[in-house]
């Protein structure tokens, strides 16, 4: 009885939140503390009692931050990345949240054409679990305050990060799906993955308890064709001349890699938060009889230097 009575007042609050927005009752920003194109950081203590407690927040870059302290209420944050939607359509567009450790205080839902779906709980911020959806998926994040008696200690922080995806997995995760990539992915990945490199894996890492589903690759290279952020770096701390690169790359632990004396590969992928994912790694020479098939037709997609 008390739980079925929990979710109507679950539903009659969203409902009303929903009213709200579709009436245009809410507020843009009346409570933030600061913002930016990018980024958002509010008060839950500066809501004024005479006037209803639901923010509207626009984020327009490709990635950011949102942190709400003392969360009370809600906020509706529209992502509206200004991308150029010729170069990449809407429906193969994500957008990932990593809740920062210790978030809490509030849930996040998905609100689409009225209905919410949960997006994450409060456990999920306090285990640390990143969600993906697409923007196609998306008309705006709606963030409930959940009741607490002491809500002091309570701040709801995530990082967002805009990626490429044409599926409703979660990509570049723990919880990524374990398949090969076509011959037309591979040819895709080598031209709008954040890193493209030519190496071996040196050594498989197991995560700790708390990432207990991801492994890490120790990747030695000897070519790096792209990357961003210096996920690799100059073996032994040599200079940006030294012939072999080294750096991590994570994978779900499910994919079962195995390291084989000997063997090369394609090594490609995407930088998220800061950490470097694993999409598509091809054997070397399977990679180069793709590519050069690629080439024979004239369907390649972009070039890159195999000598």
């Amino acid at each position: 009885m008390k739980t079925r009575m929990r979710m109507r007042m679950r539903r009659a609050l969203c409902s009303c939140a929903l009213a709200l927005l579709l009436a245009g009752c809410v507020r843009s920003g009346a409570a933030q503390i600061s913002t930016d194109q990018c980024s958002w950081r509010g008060s839950g203590l500066t809501h004024q009692s005479h006037v209803r407690d639901v923010e509207q927040v626009y984020l327009r870059c490709s990635e950011g931050s949102l942190e709400w302290l003392y969360p009370t209420g809600a906020v509706i944050v529209n992502l509206r990345p200004n991308t150029d939607p010729l170069l990449t359509p809407k429906h193969a567009q994500m957008v990932c949240l990593r809740p920062r450790p210790g978030s809490s205080g509030a849930s996040v839902y998905l609100w689409r054409d009225g209905e919410l779906t949960l997006l994450l709980s409060e456990e999920d911020q306090a285990a640390g679990r990143q969600r993906c959806f697409t923007l196609q998926q998306q008309r705006a994040l709606f963030i409930e305050a959940t009741a607490h008696t002491d809500i002091s200690k309570r701040v709801t922080a995530f990082q967002y990060q805009l990626i490429n995806g044409e599926t409703g997995d979660q990509p570049y995760s723990p919880t990524a799906p374990c398949r090969p990539c076509t011959d037309e992915q591979i040819l895709m990945a080598v031209c709008t993955s954040d890193f493209v490199v030519r190496g071996s894996i040196q050594v498989i890492e197991q995560a700790g308890d708390d990432d207990e589903d991801q492994a890490s690759l120790v990747v030695l290279s000897s070519r790096v064709y792209r990357q961003k952020k210096r996920v690799f770096v100059p073996a032994g701390g040599g200079n940006r001349g030294s012939s072999r690169w080294t750096g991590h790359v994570k994978v779900p632990r499910k994919c079962g890699l195995r390291i084989e004396q000997g063997a090369e590969f394609l090594f490609t992928g995407s930088v998220m938060f800061g950490e470097a994912w694993l999409g598509c790694a091809p054997r070397y020479k399977d990679f180069l009889q793709v590519y050069r098939s690629a080439m024979e037709a004239g369907s390649n997609p972009c070039h890159i230097d195999t000598d």
